[in-house]
């Protein structure tokens, strides 16, 4: 039986009104996610535009790259949120795979953003130790699903 987080129906008429209420609440999330996407994309093409006119002209050092790198990535966990909520109004379940997903894309880009001259081995040991727990949640519920497919 599939788990559902707000149920449309339910046996008490307050209830089912507070679930109306949150599902309104989802969606106005869910138009406010789009605006932040928009204002993430015309933030990498500001980066990248600040980034290739100032002196020298049109050359990125690596600072410069893992700059826009950064941008790009929050604009992607941006788009993974917009389809997690996006699924959450569709099937009324929460995607936890998914869900899963965007917060390893979202370690990754610490990881790829990380300047390990302003990090401490202990923050170092703390993101391995997050990105292994993801990897292996993540794991775990596609072998999960895996299973309940076959």
């Amino acid at each position: 039986m599939i788990h559902e987080e707000i149920p449309k129906e339910h046996s008490d008429p307050f209830i089912q009104k507070l679930h109306r209420a949150i599902r309104v609440a989802v969606k106005i999330l869910a138009v406010l996610m789009v605006l932040v996407i928009f204002w993430s994309i015309l933030d990498v093409v500001y980066v990248l535009y600040q980034r290739l006119t100032s002196p020298p002209m049109f050359l990125l050092d690596i600072g410069d790259i893992l700059q826009v790198f950064g941008a790009f990535m929050v604009v992607l966990i941006a788009i993974e949120i917009f389809i997690n909520i996006r699924l959450y109004l569709g099937t009324e379940v929460i995607p936890v795979q998914l869900v899963l997903a965007t917060a390893l894309m979202a370690i990754a880009r610490k990881v790829i953003v990380l300047d390990l001259n302003e990090v401490s081995s202990e923050q170092i040991v703390g993101i391995a130790l997050v990105t292994l727990a993801l990897g292996i949640s993540y794991w775990l519920v596609a072998k999960k699903i895996k299973v309940e497919r076959e």
